[in-house]
C-alpha cells in the first residue's frame, strides 16, 4: 500500500503525465454537464414516463451507456454509440471491401481516411437514431412537456440538429482525450457513463436490504464481495495469454564471415484468452432484440410470447440464447481480428520460428489451433460473466440496477478501460524511473 502511494504521489512529479491527466478529467467533466442538459422545448419536470421507460430492458442498457442522459432527454441523449456502431461497421466491412483492406495496410494516412469514413457514418447513423428518438419522446411524455407544441416541426427539426451535434460533440471530446489526454477517449466516455450509475443503484440496494429489512447488512456484505470477485475475474479474463515461445537466429561475426546460430534470443508471441474483448456481448446484445422487435408487429399469441421471452432480460432462455451468442461470435470476431496468417508471415519475414514447428503455412496451423484451443475456455468464461446478472437476481435476490454491475457489458468495459489507462500510466511512471502502478513494474529509479 505504501508503494501504491508512492506512485500515485510519483505521477504529479511527471509534468506531462499530470497535465494529461488533468486535461482528462476536465474533459469528461464537460461530458457529464452536457448529459444533464436537456433538449430545449421540452419541460424537465415531465420526464417521469421516460425515466420509467428506461429501468429495464433495452432502455436500461442505452441509459447506462449513456450516463442517463438517454432517460434526461438530454443533448447527449444518444451518446457516443453512434459512434460504436459506425466503427463496428467499418471494421466489418474492411474484412469484405478492397478499398477498406488498403486503407488498413496504408499506415498513418491510411488510418486518417478510416477515421474519416467513421465520422461520416456517425453523422448518418445518428440522422436515423435522432427522429428515432424524438418518436419516443412523442409516444412516452404527455402533450404538456413540450413546450413548443405537441408534434411541433420546430420542435423536431432543432432537437435532431442538437441530437447530431450532441454525438459530433462528444465524438470530438475522446477523440481529444486520445490526443492530449490519457486513456482511450472513446472507451472513457462511455465508463464514466456507466460508473455515473453506480451510486445510485447501490443507494437502491442499500435502501432494499437495511431500510426494508430485506435481508440485512450481512447479506449486503455477501453481495459486496461476490461483486469484487466477479471483478478479479474480469482481470484475469482480459489480461490473460497464452504465451507461444518463439526464438530468433543470432547473428554472428568471426573473421569475414558471418553465421546464423539457432538459439538466439528467445521472446514470445501473446495470445490473449478474450482476444474479442466485449465485442461478442455487443453483438449478440444487438441480435437478441430483434425476435421481439419482429414478434412485436403482430398481435398474435404466440408472437406475445416471443415478446415477453426476449424482453425479459433476466429470464432463463433469454440468457441461454444470450449465452449461445456470444459463444458463437467469440469465435467468429477472433478468426477475423487475429490474423494468424500474418503473424506467420512476419515472423518468417523477421528471421523468428517456433521451436518445433516449420516456418511459414505450419506456423500459420499451429497458431490457428492453439487460438481456438483458448478461444473455447475464454468464450464460455465471457458467458457466463455476460448472465452472471441474471443468476445474482435469481439467486440473491439483487436489485436489477444493481444486478448490472455484476457482469455483462458494463463490468467488462470498466475493468478492460480501467486497466487500459492504468498501463498508460505505468509506461510513463517507467519511462521516468519510477515505479510502476501495477506488480508488473520494476523499479528502474536511476543510479547516481
Amino acid at each position: 500500500m505504501k508503494k501504491f502511494i508512492e506512485s500515485i504521489s510519483n505521477v504529479w512529479k511527471i509534468e506531462e503525465l499530470k497535465n494529461r491527466i488533468l486535461i482528462t478529467l476536465g474533459l469528461l467533466l464537460v461530458y457529464r454537464f452536457g448529459a444533464h442538459v436537456t433538449l430545449p422545448g421540452i419541460d424537465a419536470t415531465q420526464l417521469t414516463g421516460l425515466a420509467g421507460q428506461t429501468k429495464n430492458g433495452l432502455g436500461s442498457i442505452l441509459d447506462m451507456f449513456t450516463g442517463g442522459a438517454f432517460s434526461k432527454a438530454s443533448v447527449f441523449a444518444l451518446g457516443i454509440m453512434p459512434y460504436i456502431s459506425a466503427s463496428i461497421v467499418v471494421q466489418l466491412m474492411g474484412i469484405a471491401i478492397p478499398y477498406l483492406q488498403k486503407l488498413q495496410n496504408d499506415g498513418e494516412s491510411g488510418r486518417k481516411k478510416i477515421n474519416q469514413i467513421t465520422r461520416w457514418l456517425t453523422i448518418a447513423i445518428t440522422l436515423v437514431q435522432g427522429p428515432t428518438y424524438i418518436y419516443n419522446l412523442y409516444r412516452t411524455l404527455p402533450s404538456n412537456a413540450f413546450l413548443l407544441g405537441f408534434n411541433s416541426p420546430e420542435f423536431l427539426f432543432s432537437s435532431v440538429i442538437i441530437l447530431v451535434s450532441g454525438t459530433i460533440f462528444a465524438m470530438w471530446l475522446g477523440e481529444k482525450i486520445t490526443d492530449k489526454g490519457i486513456g482511450n477517449g472513446i472507451s472513457l466516455l462511455i465508463m464514466v457513463g456507466i460508473l455515473a450509475r453506480l451510486p445510485q443503484a447501490f443507494i437502491q440496494e442499500f435502501t432494499t436490504r437495511v431500510t426494508n429489512n430485506n435481508g440485512g447488512p450481512m447479506l449486503l456484505v455477501i453481495e459486496i464481495i461476490v461483486w469484487l470477485l466477479v471483478i478479479i475475474a474480469c482481470v484475469l479474463l482480459t489480461m490473460a495469454v497464452r504465451r507461444i515461445p518463439v526464438q530468433y537466429a543470432r547473428r554472428t561475426t568471426t573473421g569475414d564471415y558471418e553465421q546464423d546460430l539457432a538459439g538466439g534470443n528467445r521472446q514470445w508471441i501473446p495470445l490473449k484468452l478474450n482476444a474479442s474483448g466485449v465485442m461478442p456481448i455487443i453483438f449478440a446484445q444487438a441480435i437478441m432484440f430483434i425476435p421481439a422487435a419482429v414478434a412485436g408487429l403482430s398481435k398474435s399469441d404466440a408472437s406475445q410470447s416471443i415478446v415477453g421471452t426476449f424482453s425479459n432480460m433476466f429470464g432463463f432462455w433469454y440468457n441461454f440464447v444470450f449465452a449461445t451468442l456470444i459463444i458463437v461470435f467469440t469465435f467468429f470476431y477472433t478468426a477475423i481480428t487475429v490474423p494468424t496468417n500474418k503473424m506467420a508471415d512476419d515472423l518468417k519475414r523477421s528471421g523468428g520460428f517456433i521451436p518445433g514447428v516449420r516456418p511459414g503455412a505450419e506456423t500459420s496451423d499451429f497458431l490457428d489451433k492453439v487460438m481456438s484451443l483458448i478461444t473455447f475456455p475464454g468464450s464460455l468464461f465471457l458467458a457466463l460473466i455476460a448472465v452472471f446478472p441474471a443468476i445474482v437476481v435469481s439467486v440473491m435476490d439483487v436489485q436489477q440496477s444493481w444486478a448490472m454491475f455484476f457482469g455483462g457489458t458494463s463490468l467488462i468495459i470498466m475493468v478492460g478501460v480501467a486497466i487500459d489507462t492504468i498501463q498508460q500510466i505505468n509506461s510513463y511512471l517507467l519511462n521516468k524511473h519510477y515505479d510502476g502502478l501495477m506488480k508488473t513494474g520494476k523499479n528502474r529509479k536511476a543510479v547516481a
